[in-house]
């Protein structure tokens, strides 16, 4: 092999540091929804943030060809009988449902043949929840799933395999007919929405009464939009207890990530238990009135399927989600590991060495040298100074940051010949994000590209970093070159 040969062959997709076989769609697909986690967007008609924001068609067409599998929909009583999506309270623009639903139609599939759940916030009316429905079933056809895959009432979620080309519509829903003759839904309030009626975003408030220390409120609820919720009808959590001996495997519950993160917290083992048998929907606090995101990776160390992020604000949190969904053909379904879909498991984030087979390991990271690294500025006669941080994002004690020294004045091929360790506990949550930045002794550094991945997805040996912009597009030529070492921990 020549010496340019060479050099193509290191730069090539058998030279990155991504396995080849890893960005295929590898993994067993026949497993229910709930052992894995799902491609999530919040507030998905959002181009912006939540109060001035523009709603656009054009952003559900951004998140599904992401892969996005979980897009979100606000509905609301339009002037003309017709049902609106906006942020509601807020000067947020309006489009129409009935958009929306054709929108998703058309590309819905584009990018994954794997199922879309249609996450409906719903404050309409039973008139226009019907034209709701209408739109729904209308538009979408047969591939809205309107009815159980066998006919039985299911123990356990179908796989992404069994709903393959589905429409799952995700929301509330009517319990015995016997029971609701008038179509009232007698229900506690989710925890999103009493969120977002105290949030300063909204400026609303929501008048309903306590009884003991639980808010209520009586709401019509459409029969013809209960009808089409089949595998994903929306409950309010009450505790782990009660979801153990009364919970349903259809039944979804949506937190939000303050709640997430005390349970997370306080009783890690019950919420990765609970999340092996039914979906959970982790969503933004209301106080991110600038659509700004949270860390995922806590939602994921026990298990949460959706984690709903805002896709329109590009940073950290979605270069984590990109970074985990980039496995398995981008198809927005990653398959939980094993010790996260036993039902017994006694995985806790906070101690992996007490869970079965516990393996950690030792990763190396050789950071030898940079390639052809753009301006930050774009001035004549800019040059940057860059350096090289390496994070990594798993269960908290995994939780590392380590940095090269930075070179001056050499973006175009800088050498830093600098290797970095990191012990790590649970290997299989982990994601390695390495972070190139323009070093700054005045203010804060200036990013220049990034790249994330499962550690679990990294090749060992001499490899390319094929370097991201901030809004996760390429930006070739600029690469890092780097070796890998992972060996067990002794």
């Amino acid at each position: 092999m020549s010496l340019d040969g060479f050099q193509s062959y290191l730069c090539s997709q058998e030279g990155s540091i991504f396995k080849p076989k890893h960005l295929d769609l590898h993994q067993d697909m026949s497993q229910p929804l709930s052992h894995y986690f799902i491609s999530s967007s919040h507030n998905t008609y959002l181009l912006e943030d939540q109060l001035l924001g523009q709603s656009s068609l054009e952003a559900y067409i951004k998140a599904l060809k992401r892969g996005c599998r979980c897009v979100e929909v606000d509905c609301w009583d339009g002037s003309d009988g017709e049902p609106i999506v906006y942020h509601g309270h807020t000067l947020t623009s309006k489009i129409l449902f009935r958009d929306v639903i054709s929108t998703l139609k058309e590309y819905a599939f584009k990018a994954s043949d794997f199922p879309v759940i249609l996450s409906i916030e719903n404050h309409c009316g039973v008139g226009q929840q019907t034209v709701m429905a209408q739109h729904l079933s209308k538009i979408l056809g047969d591939t809205l799933l309107t009815t159980l895959l066998d006919g039985q009432v299911p123990q356990q979620l179908p796989s992404p395999q069994e709903l393959k080309g589905k429409i799952l519509l995700k929301a509330k829903k009517l319990n015995n007919p016997e029971d609701c003759l008038d179509g009232t839904l007698t229900d506690e309030v989710s925890d999103e929405e009493a969120e977002d009626a105290e949030s300063p975003s909204t400026g609303k408030s929501l008048n309903v009464g306590f009884k003991k220390a639980t808010l209520f409120l009586k709401s019509k609820l459409s029969k013809e939009l209960s009808d089409l919720v089949v595998y994903c009808k929306s409950v309010h959590f009450r505790d782990f207890e009660h979801a153990r001996s009364n919970a349903k495997c259809y039944e979804i519950s949506s937190f939000s990530e303050k709640k997430a993160k005390a349970l997370a917290k306080d009783e890690g083992t019950d919420f990765v238990r609970y999340n092996t048998r039914q979906l959970s929907r982790i969503y933004p606090g209301g106080i991110r009135a600038g659509s700004s995101n949270y860390n995922p990776q806590e939602m994921w160390n026990v298990g949460c399927q959706i984690v709903a992020l805002n896709f329109q604000t590009a940073g950290l949190e979605m270069d984590l989600n990109d970074g985990l969904f980039r496995q398995n053909g981008c198809c927005g379904y990653v398959l939980k590991p094993d010790f996260m879909r036993d039902s017994n498991t006694q995985f806790s984030p906070d101690k992996p060495e007490e869970r079965q087979g516990y393996k950690p390991l030792r990763l190396s990271i050789q950071v030898i040298s940079g390639q052809q690294l753009p301006k930050v500025n774009q001035k004549e006669g800019s040059i940057v100074d860059p350096l090289v941080r390496v994070q990594i994002f798993g269960v908290p004690g995994d939780q590392r940051v380590k940095e090269t020294p930075y070179i001056n004045n050499n973006g175009f091929n800088p050498v830093w010949n600098e290797t970095l360790h990191f012990d790590i506990h649970t290997p299989e949550l982990a994601l390695v994000r390495f972070e190139v930045e323009d070093h700054d002794k005045a203010s804060r550094n200036d990013f220049i590209g990034q790249f994330t991945l499962p550690l679990t997805c990294i090749q060992e040996g001499y490899r390319h970093i094929h370097l991201l912009s901030k809004d996760g597009i390429a930006i070739p030529p600029a690469s890092l070159f780097v070796n890998i070492s992972i060996s067990a921990l002794t």
